[in-house]
């Protein structure tokens, strides 16, 4: 068995060394790591480096989050303490620090009076893809058997459900790439859809680059001109959301120019007939005028594809974030099956799965239909085998339940969930349209947040439930491959911090059910093999020591004498026939049109040096980009095409407001050549007043139920504020509402805090002040008192805002601002701000109006 720890080598003037093989915390490539831990005396945190390992997916290779994933452990901003409302109740009052035990008591109590009063599914539990394995099984479990709630789905259902929906339909398995990922380089032709891992997984494109070395030529399908697409031997730039006529025009060609597989289609598949039909409408010509995709590059591709020896077909979320998801996935998985590619050494099908275990996190049980393995929470036999694994009686299982945007819209609401328990998820910045879940999440009778940082979700909670970090705990993930791998506790978490398996057996055994679950990784690992044996994401044979043997090992793999599988579909698939079926996908047109009011094309994205909803990575100095400006101030870019920044008047570096029928937000203008003239790209990392999900649709697939995330419609407008913020760390909450501790050693007579962004503002009345933003909340710490200074502010709008500074409730100074102007007031009367004080600034304008305020709060603690 390979080794956890290395030998601990000895370094003059410290302790021992110790070097923990681990994985990466971020994207689903799963890099392997080394971390180095040295506990130097008198110091009461270790230092922690990290190197990159030779692992098969990464190769010795890490991008900008990888190297700095260890700057985040010992991070100021860390929570080491359970948070309550200092009023129990008043989601209005301050967070203060509590026990566990009165944190974990106020959980409990809230869960027993909801479902009293409201029944069973009335509370909710809402997961993630970054959730380890174990964890993701046991919180369904907790769902399940100590909940017993429908309630339960996770934020993996934006992101892989729509490609795992078609997949899953056509082969009877869903493993988002079905051979490893070094397999890429095999391939004669890649066909890479919405995808561009050269920014967010980098360490992957050595395997293109190894491929395109021997002669490969590389498809890239993106309405950007990405750094994947600059080094691809074609590019294609279909209107954002025409994916699945470009597929189906694709396999038109393929149809006409003989070039389908007939021998493979004839023994292989299944229903082939009905789609080779249905493309019979989708001409060249016909799909350069929905695409915007020169007939002749369609051609060229259908060419590239039809004659090649090897070819692959890839997609990733720019072509399945749509209310047509399912059907544009499976559009390209007919093509692949068309050519004969699943199955074929060098050739097939995947999708690129994001998440760091969007992969594993969708197989054992957080999903609202599912059970450990893939099995269905509808299905008898398949309820009989968990619930024989778990003790219970199949009839106490819950059925399932609604989709993750659907639990959301009705949080707070008759019939909807009215506790909700949110991991390792931050749906106020994440979720599509939202303002509204932000306002339905206020809502709730009851939150609970279980996170590492206070996100923009946690901001809202009732109680904050400090949790253990990556290299802080054990565990397993599945990466993008179907490879189960091992995440090794490295250090202990800060004192105060508990792992997620603490907490839900904490919540569990105060429901007077602690014997259903597990704070022990491993035997909730062991107990997964034996839920998920049998099931199609079958874990029976693998065990923590075959994957450090192993290098981890790929799925399915039914007992310990299995080898894991690495490639699919070389002589069967999944279905009980061994049939691959196809499907019919016609095209249809975005779930929202443009118009003379909207008349452009919104879609989102990734950056490199960030990820997801930015509640990790917005914290690293050294990931901070050209997002950040030299002074602190955010404002993230939104890329518009020169043509279209010359028809509305935007500025290159300039501020721009983009409106969508949701809301608005603001962003840096950046113009390019390399985006469609129609389209505006922004990314989703940040909250506030430049939340790219305010804008976004929340329209959902028919059977994925996927949110229309890469496609909606869009108004863009330049600002008449300045692109850059008053001078001033700014950031969603500029201090936690409790102080860090000062460090030992260190005198300060004063201590400044800023208050400050650049904020949306939808006027509901001049009497009517409403709070900007949760960020724009302080408490005074104990042993201290507070000044205001100054207030500086600044108003787009067309007629008169009015910011008010409230204090514990109450209004404290009103700031006047006229129709597209500033003012600067020195706050000369000097008032003190005892310990606990909170202020708030809230901002009112006439009931209708739109616009955005620039506000910058100065003040002193002394």
């Amino acid at each position: 068995m390979r080794p956890e720890l290395a030998s601990p080598t000895a370094v003059p003037g410290t302790e021992p060394v110790r070097t923990v093989a681990t994985h990466c915390p971020y994207c689903a490539l799963q890099c392997g790591m080394q971390l180095h831990v040295t506990q130097r005396p008198g110091h009461e945190q270790p230092d922690v480096r990290l190197t990159p390992s030779d692992f098969p997916t990464n190769r010795g290779g890490l991008c900008a989050k990888g190297w700095s994933a260890a700057d985040l452990l010992a991070h100021p901003e860390r929570l080491t303490t359970p948070l309550v409302r200092t009023f129990a109740g008043d989601r209005s009052s301050a967070l203060r620090e509590a026990t566990w035990d009165e944190a974990l008591d106020a959980v409990a109590a809230a869960v027993r009076a909801t479902q009293r009063r409201y029944g069973r599914d009335a509370v909710g539990c809402f997961g993630g893809g970054g959730l380890t394995n174990e964890k993701a099984y046991l919180l369904g479990k907790f769902a399940r058997t100590v909940l017993r709630t429908r309630s339960i789905d996770y934020n993996g259902r934006w992101c892989m459900s729509s490609a795992a929906a078609a997949a899953t339909r056509t082969f009877g398995i869903d493993r988002g790439l079905p051979f490893p990922v070094a397999d890429l380089a095999l391939a004669d032709v890649l066909l890479l859809v919405g995808a561009n891992p050269a920014e967010t997984m980098p360490p992957l494109v050595q395997h293109l680059e190894a491929g395109r070395e021997r002669g490969a030529r590389h498809v890239v399908v993106d309405p950007r001109t990405t750094a994947t697409a600059r080094a691809a031997h074609l590019h294609l730039q279909p209107r954002p959301g025409t994916d699945a006529a470009l597929a189906n025009g694709l396999l038109h060609l393929v149809v006409r120019r003989g070039w389908v597989d007939e021998e493979y289609v004839a023994t292989r598949t299944t229903g082939f007939e009905t789609v080779r039909e249905s493309v019979t409408g989708y001409w060249p010509d016909r799909v350069e005028r929905i695409t915007g995709v020169p007939a002749r590059d369609l051609e060229a591709v259908a060419e590239l594809l039809g004659t090649a020896a090897t070819a692959m077909v890839v997609t990733a979320r720019g072509a399945e974030q749509h209310a047509s998801g399912t059907a544009t996935a499976q559009a390209f998985v007919n093509l692949a099956l068309a050519l004969g590619l699943p199955g074929r050494p060098g050739s097939g099908y995947g999708t690129l799965t994001g998440q760091g275990n969007g992969q594993g996190g969708r197989e054992h049980g957080q999903k609202a239909d599912q059970l450990p393995g893939y099995r269905k929470l509808a299905d008898r036999a398949d309820r009989a085998h968990v619930a024989g694994v778990w003790g219970v009686d199949p009839t106490r299982l819950p059925g399932p339940g609604v989709s993750a945007t659907e639990m959301l819209r009705a949080l707070g609401t008759s019939g909807g969930v009215r506790t909700l328990l949110l991991l390792a998820s931050n749906v106020g910045v994440s979720a599509p349209d939202a303002g509204r879940v932000t306002d339905r999440l206020d809502a709730l009778d009851f939150l609970v947040v279980a996170d590492l940082f206070l996100s923009e979700s946690a901001a809202r909670a009732d109680v904050v439930l400090p949790v253990a970090m990556w290299a802080e705990e054990d565990g397993t993930v599945t990466n993008l491959e179907g490879r189960v791998l091992r995440r090794r506790r490295a250090l202990d978490p800060p004192p105060g911090v508990r792992t997620d398996l603490d907490v839900l057996t904490g919540i569990a055994e105060r429901l007077g059910h602690g014997d259903l679950m597990t704070t022990d990784a491993a035997a909730a690992f062991d107990e997964l093999g034996r839920a998920s044996s049998g099931g199609v994401a079958d874990y029976g044979g693998i065990t923590y020591d075959r994957i450090a043997d192993e290098q981890g090992v790929f799925w399915p793999c039914p007992d310990p004498e299995h080898p894991g599988t690495p490639r699919l579909f070389a002589t069967r698939f999944a279905h009980p026939d061994g049939l691959a079926r196809f499907f019919r996908a016609e095209y249809r047109d975005a779930a929202e049109r443009t118009d003379a009011e909207f008349p452009y094309v919104l879609t989102t994205g990734r950056l490199m040096r960030q990820y997801q909803s930015g509640t990790q990575t917005r914290r690293v100095a050294a990931l901070a980009g050209d997002e950040v400006g030299p002074d602190g101030s955010v404002l993230p870019h939104a890329e518009l095409h020169p043509d279209l920044a010359r028809t509305c008047g935007v500025v290159d570096g300039e501020a721009v407001q983009l409106r969508t029928r949701r809301g608005t937000a603001v962003f840096r203008a950046r113009l390019t050549t390399g985006i469609r003239t129609d389209t505006v790209f922004v990314p989703f990392h940040w909250g506030g007043a430049s939340r790219a999900n305010t804008l976004t649709d929340d329209a959902l697939d028919p059977v994925s139920r996927m949110p229309a995330f890469k496609a909606c419609a869009v108004a863009v407008t330049p600002l008449a504020v300045p692109a850059t913020p008053p001078t001033g760390p700014t950031t969603e909450h500029v201090r936690a509402p409790w102080p860090p501790a000062r460090p030992k050693g260190l005198a300060l007579d004063s201590h400044p805090t800023f208050l400050q962004g650049v904020y949306a503002l939808t006027g509901k009345g001049l009497a009517a002040p409403t709070l900007l933003d949760p960020g724009l909340t302080y408490t005074v710490p104990d042993g201290a008192v507070a000044q205001t200074v100054y207030f500086r502010g600044g108003n787009s709008a067309d007629e008169l805002v009015v910011v008010v500074l409230v204090r514990d409730g109450a209004p404290m100074r009103y700031f006047p601002i006229g129709a597209k102007s500033d003012v600067h007031v020195p706050l000369r009367v000097v008032e003190d701000l005892e310990p606990g004080t909170t202020l708030e600034v809230h901002a009112a304008g006439a009931a209708g109006i739109s616009g955005v305020v620039v506000v910058d709060l100065g003040l002193v603690e002394v």
